[in-house]
């Protein structure tokens, strides 16, 4: 019997509109050790209609854009200058995995840094214009932890012109 959910795609899987496929796989490779499961070619030959591949056990889909397909809209992050999505990865070693992404070409937005809520938290934005924040587990904290260390982060914080 065929099974409604296909195995391994239960939850939310992210499917990523790249402008370049095909480097988007090889970045993502090398920046976040991706497993590449499959990648189905379209009939041009340039481009990708499907990929997925595997990042510490989650799924990922990507394509190339085919606005030929949707009324002749662009809807790359690089197309429409960013996207307000980021795509969030626990991972063993936070600063390792920046330093990894930043040597495949990954822009860093924010530096890891020990963050209020117990995580060493950083974000990175690929070439193809997608955000990831990077973060590793530290501390667990109440609450009442998490809102002290809250406050005195907002105290330290720049304050914006008035």
């Amino acid at each position: 019997m065929t099974k409604p959910i296909p195995e391994g795609c239960e939850g939310l899987i992210p499917h990523l509109k790249c402008e370049d496929c095909a480097a988007a796989i090889e970045f993502y490779k090398k920046a976040f050790d991706a497993v590449e499961l499959s990648r189905m070619p379209a009939a041009d030959g340039k481009r990708i209609m499907h990929a997925a591949l595997n990042l510490g056990g989650q799924n990922l889909f990507l394509a190339d854009e085919f606005p030929e397909y949707c009324g002749g809209k662009t809807s790359n992050p690089k197309a429409l200058g960013g996207t307000p999505i980021v795509l969030h990865r626990y991972v063993e070693d936070c600063d390792a995995a920046m330093a990894q992404a930043e040597q495949a070409g990954a822009k860093v937005d924010m530096p890891a840094m020990d963050m209020f809520w117990g995580d060493r938290y950083g974000v990175v934005t690929d070439p193809f214009g997608f955000s990831w924040s990077l973060a590793t587990h530290q501390r667990d904290l109440t609450p009442a932890e998490m809102a002290e260390g809250f406050q005195q982060m907002l105290q330290q914080a720049p304050q914006p012109p008035a």
